[in-house]
C-alpha cells in the first residue's frame, strides 16, 4: 500500500486517449483518483466535480486523471456523456489499483466482492505522494483536493 511521503511504483496506464502513461513521472502535481465504475452516481457524481473545478485545479497546475477498470471504449463513452474535461485511464488488469491499495474486498447485502475503494492521491511533480484520501466521500471532494493543490 501506498503512504504519504512515498515515492509512486513505476507502473504505466492506459488513458482514454489511447496512449500510455508512466505514472512515476507525472511531469507537475498529478490528482490521481480512483472510482469503482463509469456512469454510475456517486463516480459520476465524483467526476462532475472534478469537472466543475478543473479551471482551478489547471491554475494550480495539477493535471488530473480518473482510474478505474473500466474499458477505454467505456471512458470514452462516460467522459461524452458527462462532458468530462479530464483523462481517464483504463486499469483494465488491476494492477495499478494493487498497487495503490485501492482493490479491496467490500461487502453489499452481506455479499463480499473485490472492487476499488474510492481513493484519492496527490502527488507532486517528483513522484511524491503528498496527500491521501480514502474512502472518499464524494460531497467536498474535488473541493478539498483543490486546497491541497494550491497549497503544494
Amino acid at each position: 500500500m501506498i503512504n504519504e511521503g512515498d515515492e509512486v511504483p513505476a507502473l504505466k496506464t492506459r488513458l482514454s486517449d489511447g496512449t500510455d502513461l508512466d505514472l512515476s513521472t507525472p511531469g507537475g502535481p498529478l490528482v490521481l483518483y480512483f472510482y469503482p465504475k463509469d456512469d454510475t452516481s456517486g463516480c459520476t457524481a465524483e467526476a462532475c466535480g472534478f469537472r466543475d473545478n478543473m479551471g482551478r485545479l489547471t491554475k494550480a497546475g495539477a493535471v488530473v486523471i480518473g482510474v478505474s477498470r473500466d474499458s477505454v471504449a467505456r471512458h470514452d463513452k462516460f467522459k461524452a456523456k458527462h462532458d468530462l474535461n479530464f483523462t481517464l485511464a483504463s486499469d483494465e488488469d488491476g494492477k495499478v489499483c494493487e498497487a495503490y491499495g485501492t482493490w479491496v474486498e467490500k461487502s453489499m447485502y452481506g455479499r463480499k466482492y473485490m472492487g476499488i475503494e474510492r481513493a484519492t492521491f496527490l502527488i507532486d511533480a517528483k513522484g511524491v505522494v503528498r496527500d491521501i484520501w480514502r474512502k472518499v466521500k464524494v460531497k467536498g471532494h474535488a473541493e478539498a483536493v483543490l486546497r491541497a493543490a494550491q497549497a503544494l
